[in-house]
């Protein structure tokens, strides 16, 4: 029996939708459409004894899309990433704002799931608890709950794409705190912020990374309609921070009227320019870490010059990119700290009281609310289990292959992003090489794609770095057992750089020793 879809895809986030838009236009491809009179004739013959498969389905598991930006409704959520290169190539981004909105993210992603015409693909509150490959069958089993009727069934597919991300969507990592029980106020971890009342509240938020820099300056904001008394972002230590124009208009200026240019040259223009920015920093900051750390304190000092905040607070003792560079709209978090209303305190915690937090210097901060701003959960493709002829798969024990692929896992892609750029750019290159990947299959009439890492007397080795690279943050260590790992050579090591992933992913072609096809 043929599979109930060609491509099942997991989640409905920015990945999820972006797979499901490069699908849609290429479905004359793949899915036999405006096909010539002979082969339709073929075709029906075919359908006569068997049902074809559907093109594609998308499972979410949540209420709506948007992924990271429908869960996290915390104040001022936003991208750390410009926005020019976190949309999708195909689709320009229009706004003249750079670190977008959450809201404003989501809202793109819905209009292009609209303009695309994926919206009737996906099926929401849609569980993917158990993948099951068999190789009898040459195809996965899903087993799905749908959380609106309570009914556990299997679908079956073809291929897999895993497009959830990297964390868990349920709960966010909170570690417990001497004496958190004595505290008499509210305390909320920004990945279940709902609603919370925080006007004229003192607020101590507990962490160092883009959640807290973000929620800090907009605490305070006097503009919004609640406005904390007093906000201390409490870090146990400090973390790069750059500051970065809100506004850019080029795309205006580049696409006007007159210009030569049309919407989607300029954006593919600026995209470029962006890209090679981002990369140059990158660059500058592994092979030239002195430097990025002299110019980082100079702009953060810059930034404090008559605030009265000591440099020592952005100073980490790692170099630049160890850990992600946080990057923060129009100094916001800078002019935050030149007011009366926000503070920034480096120390380590030693327990809670009724009324705060005290510290190991034996400072007490007041709080009516305190915030866990202190990481997340990380999980593979949803908490789903994976098995191979009913065997169970570690996917953590597993390398990448050219990371959008696992070693051993048939017919599967697994989409992940950039930890030094812009997530999409990643997703966005991972979605075309999977088109190719799915056109060559079709053109040659293959059947399944197996990466192999064992071949020829060569073999791949896994490396103590996982798919995420080698940063040291701390939600990437604890999830080292979780993540698939990256291996010693090509094409299993990450390079996580754009210029190299584009040769790579939309170049190169697609047979290699490293993948078995079968029909």
């Amino acid at each position: 029996m043929p599979a109930d879809y060609e491509v099942l895809i997991i989640g409905a986030g920015i990945a999820g939708i972006g797979m499901a838009c490069y699908l849609q236009q290429q479905k004359t491809q793949f899915f036999g459409h405006k096909t010539p009179a002979k082969q339709k004739r073929t075709i029906k013959k075919k359908q006569k004894d068997q049902p074809s498969a559907q093109r594609f389905v998308v499972l979410e598991k949540r209420e709506d899309l948007g992924g990271t930006w429908d869960l996290f409704d915390y104040p001022g959520i936003r991208s750390d990433s410009d926005a020019l290169t976190f949309g999708y190539s195909f689709r320009p981004w229009v706004s003249h704002r750079m670190l977008a909105s959450g809201g404003d993210i989501k809202s793109y992603i819905a209009d292009t799931a609209r303009e695309f015409k994926v919206v009737e693909h996906i099926r929401y509150r849609h569980e993917v608890q158990q993948l099951s490959w068999s190789s009898s069958h040459q195809q996965w089993t899903a087993m799905v709950k749908d959380h609106g009727s309570g009914e556990v069934f299997t679908l079956t597919a073809n291929f897999v794409v895993g497009a959830t991300g990297y964390y868990d969507y349920k709960a966010g990592y909170r570690p417990h705190f001497e004496g958190e029980e004595d505290f008499k106020g509210h305390l909320v971890h920004p990945q279940h912020w709902q609603n919370v009342d925080y006007n004229d509240k003192k607020v101590v938020i507990i962490g160092s990374g883009a959640t807290a820099m973000t929620l800090m300056p907009a605490l305070v904001d006097e503009t919004s309609d609640q406005s904390a008394r007093h906000v201390t972002m409490l870090q146990r230590s400090p973390t790069y921070v750059a500051s970065v124009p809100g506004d850019d208009y080029a795309l205006d200026w580049l696409s006007a009227k007159y210009s030569p240019l049309s919407k989607q040259q300029a954006y593919t223009l600026l995209r470029v320019r962006n890209v090679l920015r981002q990369q140059g920093v990158y660059q500058m900051a592994i092979h030239a870490p002195s430097v990025m750390k002299g110019l980082l304190k100079h702009w953060a000092k810059q930034e404090l010059k008559g605030s009265g905040v000591k440099i020592d607070h952005f100073l980490p003792d790692y170099n630049p990119w160890d850990e992600r560079l946080c990057a923060v709209p129009d100094s916001d978090l800078f002019l935050a700290l030149h007011g009366e209303r926000a503070e920034v305190v480096t120390d380590h915690i030693s327990h809670f009281t009724k009324t705060g937090v005290m510290l190991k210097s034996g400072k007490h901060l007041d709080a009516d609310i305190i915030v866990t701003a202190t990481g997340l959960k990380l999980q593979m493709l949803g908490g789903a289990k994976v098995y191979v002829d009913g065997e169970v798969v570690d996917v953590g024990s597993r390398m990448t292959y050219k990371a959008v692929m696992i070693e051993g896992l048939p017919n599967m892609a697994v989409m992940f992003g950039y930890t030094n750029a812009s997530w999409t750019l990643k997703v966005d290159l991972a979605c075309y090489y999977l088109i190719r990947l799915l056109g060559y299959m079709k053109k040659h009439r293959y059947h399944t794609v197996l990466p192999q890492a064992e071949i020829e007397n060569e073999k791949a080795q896994a490396q103590a770095d996982t798919i995420m690279g080698s940063l040291s943050a701390g939600y990437i260590r604890r999830a080292k057992d979780e993540l698939p790992k990256q291996g010693d050579r090509y094409p299993w090591k990450v390079t996580s750089n754009y210029l190299s992933d584009r040769i790579m992913l939309k170049h190169r072609q697609i047979k290699d020793k490293w993948l078995r096809f079968s029909r």
